[in-house]
């Protein structure tokens, strides 16, 4: 006859515990991009960076602009669309969205909250994803915000005969998007260097060298043709170009260029150090 079967081995002290655990009540979803959405959103909009730098470039784009709008006449917009006096402030306002650019990353290897944000959410390319989403919607928005204010009031206050009919939507458009890409650059060189004056500093040197070596360039037969391409390729010269103060709202469109292939080439070098790194 065979054998009866053996009695089941009574459960271990492990299995009685893991018995016994604690169930959450809390369904257990999977994290998808939206979640990182929403958190760099709350980072963003709860930091104080946020409004100094966004507050101060809607004070110079908007301050700036309509002083511009207030000393000219319906016959200086005969050959260039009334988004020009917000020209004058984007010069000054680009620094402003570089900062905060920047500050959207470096802060957090500053004061090793990254290490939390790498903890809630392993995978890094989506928190960075989220970074650039965010920011870009943000600084796109405010910036287009910005300087369609300043198109309607210097419209009208310059309407009359005198002036031209020259649309200037595109302006609000290519300009906003201009800014906002150079926010997403200083984001991207913020996420590899780690280190805010770093970060800001590199950025000052790509938007003020350009703009002050081709004086210096073009003294020279051999560097002249540097000297041009640096001076018809430097931030205040396209953004001329884009708001109609050169070209007469025509150009702009090969200085956008560069900058996205540029601003894409930033971000996906972020993005290859991001893995490659440790925090």
């Amino acid at each position: 006859m065979a054998p009866p079967p053996a009695a089941p081995a009574p459960p271990s002290a492990w299995q009685q515990a893991m018995a016994n655990a604690y169930t959450s009540p809390i369904p257990v979803k999977k994290t998808h991009l939206g979640n990182a959405l929403s958190s760099e959103w709350t980072k963003i909009k709860s930091v104080r960076s946020t409004m100094w730098t966004l507050g101060t470039f809607l004070l110079l784009v908007v301050g700036i602009g309509l002083l511009a709008a207030a000393n000219t006449e319906p016959r200086n917009y005969a050959e260039m669309p009334f988004t020009v006096p917000a020209f004058f402030g984007l010069m000054l306002g680009q620094i402003c969205l570089i900062t905060l650019g920047v500050l959207v990353t470096s802060s957090e290897y500053g004061t090793g909250m990254i290490r939390t944000t790498f903890t809630a959410s392993p995978q890094r390319h989506r928190v960075l994803a989220a970074k650039v989403l965010v920011f870009f919607a943000t600084a796109f928005v405010v910036s287009a915000g910005a300087i369609l204010f300043v198109g309607l009031v210097t419209s009208s206050m310059n309407s009359g005969p005198e002036a031209g009919d020259i649309p200037w939507a595109g302006t609000v458009i290519k300009g906003s998007l201009y800014v906002s890409l150079l926010g997403v650059l200083a984001l991207a060189v913020g996420s590899m260097l780690r280190h805010s004056a770093g970060a800001i500093t590199a950025m000052l040197g790509v938007v003020l060298v350009p703009a002050i070596m081709p004086a210096f360039l073009m003294i020279w037969e051999s560097t002249q043709s540097l000297g041009e391409k640096m001076n018809d390729y430097n931030a205040i010269t396209a953004l001329a170009k884009i708001f109609g103060a050169e070209d007469n709202g025509t150009g702009g469109g090969s200085q956008l260029t560069v900058l996205v292939v540029v601003t894409a080439a930033a971000v996906a070098g972020a993005f290859t150090l991001l893995e490659k790194r440790d925090v």
